[in-house]
């Protein structure tokens, strides 16, 4: 699906025009990136979890000769889907982590 088809389905659903489907759409995104660019989170419940990921510095080397090359350390984009949306693509339930059962403390 395209940025385009994901607009024109937003303004369906919602009954708007696809001009004020395609701003929300825009003032979202923007959103996440400057969130990004804070080094903070954004979690859409349900959804997933948008966050940085740091990749350490490595050495590499070139496909064509074979020579070794640095690759420095950068920030990159990282997405984690949330159990909603895990279970709406793979069609059963997600299972959910089994709560500890509290400490028992010993009566005096």
């Amino acid at each position: 699906m395209t940025k385009t088809e994901l607009v024109a389905k937003a303004a369906a659903e919602a009954g708007v025009t696809k001009a004020a489907a395609a701003k929300a759409f825009e003032a979202i995104i923007s959103g996440i990136a400057d969130s990004l660019k804070a080094g903070d989170r954004t979690a859409i419940v349900g959804f997933g979890t948008f966050s940085v990921s740091e990749r350490k510095a490595r050495v590499g080397r070139n496909p064509q000769t074979g020579k070794e090359i640095k690759i420095p350390a950068k920030k990159v984009p990282k997405f984690t889907a949330g159990a909603a949306l895990k279970e709406a693509v793979g069609g059963k339930p997600v299972k959910k982590a089994a709560k500890k059962a509290p400490a028992k403390t010993k009566k005096k």
